[in-house]
């Protein structure tokens, strides 16, 4: 099926880091490494894995440092670049010319006022235009099969519509849950999205996730929501959403398949990733298997 097609994402990357603090305080936890690749790193490879080449990372206004670390690392630093051929480091420099080379990337501050998704998705409205677009927070990822974000534009080039991807989840505390009529056995036509319903009080157990692609739309329905909020509130990206289905704008959920869903925004989940992948990293992944199988547990 022919039709519009994604060409840019947008990287939500402007929260405090602050269930990470102290460590948090002085690195940007999206550039804490899982083994040797900072986290942010690993979701912007699974953007270009896609074929998406243009992405915008909304940053934090408050941290300066915080925003030109990041910047730095998917920029060139010739100083460094120098170091490493004088060094006889060719791979290390090779490696770090990739990372600056394989996308087109922007960066714009998150405006001021309201806290929440939503606003961080409204700072990128110039950047992103009038086009659809894909959308991710900076600490969660999957590794799929297909990968996660070809899922969404698979389901995307089929259905022409803004698209939700999810997970099976029990989790009421936590996600939002979508109500909707299915299509097939795994998209369902979304009717309505219940934010944090509460543990028991599931409107069904597909959880919208990390992975949605979104309609230009959204951008006004964001700032409908943010006039029709009182002060001091957080606007979140459900309320954007909820104001689309209110037009009888189409959305769809996707439930990822054949996936492993990294969540590195807490210590537990951090955690979890580096031993995870660990176990598989080519050059020690064996040996550090055989080194958690002897602890004493």
């Amino acid at each position: 099926m022919s039709g519009k097609k994604i060409k840019k994402a947008l990287i939500l990357a402007a929260g405090a880091g602050t269930r990470f603090l102290p460590a948090s305080k002085a690195i940007p936890k999206l550039l804490f490494p899982v083994i040797d690749k900072p986290i942010i790193q690993i979701v912007v490879e699974e953007v270009v894995k896609a074929g998406i080449t243009g992405i915008t990372f909304v940053l934090s206004p408050f941290s300066p440092e915080f925003c030109q670390a990041i910047k730095n690392h998917f920029s060139p630093i010739p100083a460094l670049n120098e170091f490493l051929q004088k060094s006889g480091k060719e791979q290390y420099l090779e490696e770090l010319k990739r990372i600056e080379g394989m996308a087109n990337y922007s960066f714009v501050l998150q405006r001021p006022g309201r806290h929440g998704a939503g606003t961080a998705i409204l700072s990128a409205s110039e950047q992103i235009g009038n086009e659809p677009f894909l959308m991710l927070f900076s600490d969660e990822f999957y590794l799929a099969d297909p990968p996660w974000i070809t899922q969404l534009l698979n389901a995307y080039e089929k259905y022409q519509a803004s698209i939700l991807g999810c997970i099976r989840s029990e989790a009421g505390d936590r996600f939002g849950f979508v109500v909707g009529e299915n299509t097939n056995e795994k998209v369902v036509k979304v009717e309505d999205l219940i934010e944090k319903p509460g543990i028991g009080n599931l409107p069904s157990n597909l959880a919208s996730m990390s992975g949605m692609i979104f309609e230009p739309e959204i951008f006004d329905c964001l700032i409908e929501a943010d006039k029709d909020m009182e002060p001091g509130r957080e606007l979140y990206h459900t309320y954007g959403i909820k104001k689309m289905l209110a037009k009888s704008l189409s959305f769809y959920a996707v439930e990822y398949q054949n996936y492993r869903y990294f969540d590195t925004g807490d210590k537990l989940g951090y955690l979890k990733a580096m031993v995870e992948l660990g176990m598989e990293y080519p050059s020690f992944g064996e040996e550090f298997k055989t080194w958690l199988k002897g602890l004493k547990i």
